[in-house]
């Protein structure tokens, strides 16, 4: 989120939010997730709990928030749109918009935020919890109760997160020291892995012909 167009009380409050976010992924780093507790990190940006809580949830919601945020942009999209026609081109379209439109800085924030989710155990559940949210909410909305529809774009859906998992994972690897590829490497990636997604589907559908199914 930038702060274009936002009122003064607005832009204070992203500035507090994004404080906590950067201290947080500093300290959870640093000294270890469940090491650091909450005390420390208000403490550190000079807020109160109760300002914490108007931003987050939890400490597991704040070390994931730079996910967290990309993904309720996604969400938005898709909501403002039609809930006919869309396509798996159009999944993919509303990602690269999604990552475009993430706030100056976010992409060192991801790959420190991934990096801590991969070696603890409990970010990894809620990242995992929040990622079988969002594909609820969006199949949800664009299958309307036709569980035809559903299981269609359900397949199609995770098809793409899976493809996206791939081109974080190529992304992130290149970073050292919170430093490294902007975003559009990521979109490079990206374009790569959505790209063979259609070689996937005829890989699937010629399955007996070439040996796969056993």
């Amino acid at each position: 989120m930038t702060e274009t167009g936002l009122t003064l009380r607005e832009r204070k409050k992203l500035r507090t939010r994004r404080a906590l976010v950067e201290e947080a992924l500093r300290l959870f780093s640093e000294q270890g997730f469940a090491e650091t507790t909450l005390d420390e990190l208000v403490d550190s940006v000079e807020v109160s709990q109760r300002t914490f809580f108007r931003n987050f949830t939890s400490k597991e919601d704040v070390a994931l928030a730079p996910e967290r945020e990309l993904w309720a942009a996604y969400t938005a999209d898709i909501e403002s749109r039609p809930a006919d026609g869309l396509a798996l081109a159009d999944f993919q379209e509303i990602l690269f918009t999604a990552v475009a439109g993430m706030a100056e800085g976010w992409e060192r924030r991801f790959v420190v935020s991934r990096a801590l989710c991969d070696r603890t155990p409990a970010l990894v559940a809620s990242s995992l919890e929040h990622c079988a949210q969002v594909t609820d909410r969006v199949v949800g909305r664009l299958a309307r109760g036709d569980r035809d529809r559903e299981l269609l774009l359900r397949l199609t859906f995770e098809l793409m997160l899976s493809a996206w998992r791939w081109a974080l994972r190529q992304w992130s690897a290149a970073y050292e020291d919170g430093a490294g590829p902007g975003r559009e490497e990521l979109y490079e990636r990206m374009r790569t892995a959505f790209a063979t997604i259609p070689r996937v589907a005829a890989l699937t559908g010629s399955q007996a012909r070439v040996g796969l199914a056993g």
